[in-house]
């Protein structure tokens, strides 16, 4: 009972007999389940103030010990009386918020050893027995403290989407996915994936200005050319030549503005 033997020996002047030594057991189950003493007798007196030490005068009634116990959290006040009978002791603990009562008897012999009373290690036996019979003949049926109330998380409306991990972001219909435009790079490295083999889709050797890295007003081929090319003929993402003229008003150079190679070698 880690705690119980400061407290023995601060007591220990007040302690003359078997009887006071089980009451200062019983003082210390209840500090240690989160129960404060008050001080002794049934009403209140003045300056008193929650405290793990048994208070002035706790063991001046041999016959009946009164003492006031309140919660940490102030929500549970209890009033105990410890009446001896004979070689037996009555613990009697009322709720004084519920008008709960519980009491369990408790032999003395079986947990104090008379002769002893001026050893601590050996004034108290079956230390583990005499705990379980205040937990459950006092303590759970009184209730244990009320604990203070954990946050409650977020409603799911404050959920943002994006912070659902098992969320699966929704398709767009094929054919009507924007192509993905690579992001400006430096036009002095036009070529330069050329010498990767494992590079992405990127690069080339000719710089074409329509994939500069600005998005340019065009088509997608996937979706097909009217008369000319059916939906789906041309793969997603694939590259692809515009093989005529695309229509009046297309911003931007024809993609055909590169003239063919030798075009002005008059010995070809």
């Amino acid at each position: 009972m880690a705690g119980l033997e400061p407290l023995y020996a601060w007591a220990r002047a007040a302690i003359s007999r078997p009887q006071d030594a089980l009451v200062c057991g019983v003082h210390w189950e209840l500090v240690r389940h989160g129960y404060r003493c008050l001080g002794t007798g049934d009403q209140p007196g003045p300056d008193e103030r929650k405290s793990e030490l048994l208070p002035a005068g706790w063991e001046a009634n041999k016959e009946v010990y009164t003492l006031r116990y309140k919660s940490v959290d102030d929500a549970r006040e209890l009033l105990l009386k410890a009446i001896t009978v004979e070689d037996s002791m009555i613990l009697n603990v009322m709720d004084r918020g519920s008008q709960k009562v519980a009491d369990v008897t408790l032999a003395v012999a079986d947990y104090i050893n008379p002769e002893h009373l001026d050893d601590f290690h050996k004034v108290y036996k079956n230390t583990e027995e005499l705990r379980t019979r205040i937990a459950s003949g006092i303590l759970a049926p009184l209730g244990a403290p009320a604990e203070k109330p954990k946050k409650e998380p977020e409603s799911k409306k404050d959920l943002q989407q994006d912070d659902d991990p098992l969320r699966i972001p929704p398709r767009q219909p094929a054919g009507t996915r924007a192509p993905s435009w690579p992001s400006p790079v430096n036009p002095f490295a036009v070529g330069g994936e050329d010498l990767d083999p494992f590079g992405g889709h990127s690069g080339g050797m000719i710089m074409d200005p329509l994939r500069s890295g600005f998005r340019q007003p065009g088509i997608d081929p996937s979706s097909g050319i009217p008369g000319r090319l059916p939906p789906g003929a041309v793969p997603p993402g694939a590259r692809f030549d515009p093989f005529s003229p695309l229509g009046a008003g297309r911003a931007g150079p024809d993609p055909d503005h590169l003239p063919p190679p030798g075009y002005d070698d008059m010995f070809m």
